[in-house]
């Protein structure tokens, strides 16, 4: 991950109820095919122009063909959009539609064999040189035209508007890159109302969690054990206070309590000006004992569905197939000692780093909350104040529901 530390990197304090940690993550980091996060520095410069170093790395580093490669394997993630797109063909049937950050080309096709009358493949990085001659190669030379831009520079399409929108825009617990307000704009800008956008709504979700192994490895590395013979343990508050978020596979086992929903997205409706600040304060009962060691992130997606035929879901869930998305780990600064049937909260934020115009990197900043501090209303922790609140929210609900008469 492409981590700036100092003022801009993992910082710890005590706040309200307990310890907070944040860190920015952002473009310029990718996986390769080992699924391993590359490291690539930054040099934060002048705010961005509309192409400009930053941006052009960000695309240039799409014409490595292990990530794409990487990408293609990533069965739960392929099959679903093939799945989306074909239990659907009748609402690509004859339409025209965009495939933002088109990569291979591989949605494209699946657009085309769908039935669409038109495909507009956008693609900026050199990989769209490639793509008329895989298109050509599997007969759909005349249905997808591809478009050598980011869409933001496109200034008119030989058809009006588009009837839908697909793309492949999610990155690490969903928002990691923001290639979303690329798409976003794509939306305002080229598709017709009523318009359909693949995926249509987007979820986060979080729980927090055990990691021994990787705790060892990450939060105790420097405190834990003898390096060579040497104490190098005061390095570990430099450490801890510059933690890094973790892309890593965990169970379900490791999930300390019931995940709960941080954000729904809209993706047919959100605005790009929603996307700069996610914030969510939470409250959740333990149903283990043991240490917490980090809160784990994970997003799904869903899209648009016609009768007859089941709900297609992306999901990135530690139970679900895995994928090269895999989860994301916030470490906390120290380790948190629990029983089952504790309580704790926190408040997080993922905010768009301002540092540069159009950064793709966001803040996450997480602290902890205890029991005594002030619960959202309503409240999924369990906690029996929180269930009489609820249950009066939905009593006085109910009795607010007009009738309708038959």
């Amino acid at each position: 991950m492409d981590v700036q530390s100092g003022d801009n990197g993992m910082s710890s304090g005590n706040g309200t109820g307990g310890e907070s940690s944040e860190a920015i993550i952002g473009g310029g980091s990718r996986e390769d095919a080992n699924g391993k996060l590359k490291q690539q520095d930054e040099d934060i410069g002048e705010p961005m122009s509309l192409v400009d170093d930053v941006s052009t790395e960000y695309f240039e580093s799409y014409e490595d063909l292990n990530v794409h490669r990487l990408m293609l394997q990533d069965a739960a993630r392929t099959n679903a959009y093939q799945t989306a797109i074909t239990d659907t063909q009748n609402l690509f049937k004859d339409k025209v539609v965009m495939d933002v950050g088109a990569g291979t080309g591989i949605l494209s096709l699946f657009c085309a064999k769908a039935g669409a009358k038109k495909v507009y493949a956008v693609e900026a990085s050199g990989l769209a040189k490639t793509l008329p001659q895989i298109f050509s190669k599997n007969g759909f030379s005349d249905v997808v035209t591809v478009i050598h831009s980011r869409v933001e520079d496109i200034q008119t399409l030989p058809e009006n508007a588009v009837d839908i929108i697909v793309s492949e825009w999610m990155g690490f617990y969903l928002l990691h890159e923001s290639m979303l307000e690329s798409v976003l704009y794509a939306r305002d800008t080229f598709m017709k109302p009523g318009g359909l956008m693949y995926p249509n709504s987007a979820q986060l979700y979080a729980a927090p969690c055990q990691i021994p192994d990787l705790w060892k490895e990450h939060g105790e590395f420097w405190t834990s054990q003898s390096h060579y013979g040497f104490d190098l343990s005061p390095f570990g508050n430099i450490a801890k206070n510059r933690q890094s978020p973790v892309v890593e596979t965990i169970t379900s086992d490791g999930l300390m309590a019931d995940p709960q929903l941080l954000f729904d997205l809209n993706l047919q409706t959100i605005s790009s000006s929603s996307l700069e600040v996610f914030k969510d304060r939470r409250f959740f009962t333990m149903d283990q004992t043991g240490d917490m060691h980090a809160v784990c992130l994970w997003f799904t997606c869903t899209f648009p569905v016609v009768p007859g035929k089941e709900p297609v879901e992306l999901s990135t869930a530690p139970w679900s197939d895995k994928t090269h998305w895999k989860q994301t780990l916030i470490l906390l600064p120290d380790k948190l000692e629990f029983e089952e049937g504790d309580i704790t909260g926190w408040e997080i934020s993922l905010e768009k780093a301002s540092l540069i115009k159009g950064s793709r990197s966001y803040r996450i900043h997480y602290q902890c909350l205890g029991d005594d501090d002030e619960h959202p209303v309503p409240c999924e922790c369990g906690a029996v104040k929180c269930e009489i609140i609820k249950h009066y929210m939905t009593q006085s609900n109910q009795t607010n529901e007009p009738d309708i008469d038959e």
